[in-house]
């Protein structure tokens, strides 16, 4: 394969090239083929390991079992996602449906193809232990480390949009920049300063023509001479570097603009930075987390309900079975008893 030519596998273009995934899915180019091809893949990988899953049954568990994975899986997505999006609108994100999709949709990709890569692993001890509690331990095991990975991606992708400014309010971010009035410093009255000021130590004031006087607005860096014609220049604020002050100094050259500041700005008109103080995570960020929590019930519970995906090789086939009990008490219970 060319190294330009793209790769058919979904897979490999996510992890490979993982910042172009972002960006695309910031731009919003494309995403319903970029999520049908996610779902596409994310399904037949599912199914496959649910038939390894089921094959320790049966065959006829190994149908239902490549059946009822992907199932799961997407069940849990339906349930979950209008909570997200509905998260990330009431605290003032911009993200759209299929942004919010095509996310959880990576995380679910990378998941299920990470949980197919251990299928050999799954397949060879099910073929040399074939014990039913460690059969099943070593799958959840395997899924679970799958899903944190998966997880993993899903928080990088919206710290990433984050960073584009997505999960925050548009006029808090862009609008007071834009419109924001220039800085005026109200404490300095305006003051009167002249023209012109002539360089002829014999022109008198009742000599000459005076120069007129110019309102200066305040804040406005005046330059004025002293009595003996040496320029002075306006005070400093003490918490403005030496190297940024307007000060000559061989250190810095001529027309650097100190960071965080565009052409024209002097430092004086902003306050100080104080270092070390901690960033204020977006609350979207926060109910992201709060989100993976809620989507690890959902499914272990829909899980416990749609089973048996393994099967008993001391029960008969049956396609689902009743509700009694739960997830984590069965786990607890067959830690038990190896």
């Amino acid at each position: 394969m060319s190294g330009d030519r793209p790769s058919p596998l979904v897979i490999e273009r996510i992890l490979r090239d993982r910042a172009g995934i972002w960006q695309q899915i910031v731009a919003e180019g494309d995403l319903n083929a970029l999520t049908g091809r996610m779902l596409a893949s994310s399904a037949v990988a599912l199914a496959c390991y649910g038939a390894v899953l089921g094959a320790f049954h049966s065959p006829l568990m190994a149908l239902t079992s490549a059946l009822k994975l992907p199932l799961l899986f997407l069940v849990t997505l339906a349930i979950c996602l209008p909570t997200l999006y509905l998260f990330n609108l009431v605290f003032g994100a911009r993200l759209s449906v299929r942004q919010s999709l095509a996310l959880v949709m990576v995380a679910i990709t990378v998941t299920s193809m990470l949980a197919v890569a251990f299928a050999p692993i799954s397949l060879f001890f099910l073929i040399t232990a074939p014990d039913y509690g460690f059969f099943k331990l070593l799958n959840v095991a395997i899924l679970t480390l799958s899903a944190l990975v998966g997880l993993r991606f899903l928080t990088g992708g919206m710290q990433v949009l984050n960073d584009h400014g997505l999960l925050a309010p548009e006029p808090a971010r862009t609008q007071a920049d834009v419109h924001a009035p220039a800085p005026v410093n109200v404490q300095a009255p305006a003051q009167a300063v002249p023209a012109a000021v002539s360089a002829d130590p014999a022109a008198a004031p009742g000599g000459g023509q005076a120069a007129e006087p110019v309102a200066v607005p305040a804040g406005a860096a005046v330059a004025g001479s002293t009595s003996n014609g040496a320029a002075t220049t306006p005070p400093v604020p003490a918490h403005v570097p030496a190297q940024w002050s307007g000060q000559p100094t061989a250190a810095v050259p001529p027309g650097t603009v100190p960071p965080g500041y565009g052409p024209g700005q002097r430092p004086w008109d902003r306050p100080p930075v104080r270092r070390g103080e901690p960033t204020q995570r977006p609350a979207s960020m926060t109910l992201l987390y709060i989100w993976i929590l809620l989507f690890g019930f959902v499914g272990t519970q829909l899980a416990w309900t749609l089973r048996p995906f393994f099967g008993d090789p001391g029960q008969d086939f049956s396609f689902f079975r009743s509700i009694d009990g739960n997830f984590y008490a069965e786990i607890l219970r067959t830690i038990a008893n190896l």
